[in-house]
């Protein structure tokens, strides 16, 4: 790897590390997130920072070009990352569907004169719940 390569790495890593950072700073990315986030940013800073490790990594491996070592341990995390995410969403597009079914059972269990004035309210209610957040 080449130095310029090697300060192309280092510093899109470092880059990574600021955003993470921000991004917790202004609450919007959760802690347990950004300390996978923070271990794999530094993993990759690690790696190519330090030439001679980021060879031997590749080398056991079977990259003969360690700079692609450093893009396939990138995207084997991005791999994972989007496999948890993707089970994160199905359960919660379960918890929102059972959610549904129960206000829906809970609102027909009212009597039909508290019925008619739930409609509109409950809505701007949640509206300006939301709208607080």
């Amino acid at each position: 790897m080449t130095t310029h390569q090697r300060a192309v790495a280092v510093l899109a890593t470092i880059g990574l590390l600021v955003v993470v950072f921000d991004l917790v700073r202004r609450r919007r990315l959760l802690e347990r997130y950004a300390l996978v986030w923070m271990a794999v940013t530094i993993v990759l800073l690690v790696l190519s920072a330090w030439g001679s490790l980021l060879d031997q990594v590749a080398s056991a491996i079977g990259i003969s070009y360690p700079p692609s070592a450093l893009f396939a341990a990138a995207f084997g995390f991005v791999i994972v990352l989007l496999l948890h995410f993707s089970v994160a969403v199905s359960r919660l597009t379960d918890q929102s569907k059972i959610l549904a079914q129960r206000l829906a059972l809970l609102e027909q269990r009212l009597p039909p004169e508290e019925q008619q004035g739930q409609g509109e309210p409950a809505e701007a209610q949640v509206e300006s719940l939301t709208a607080e957040r």
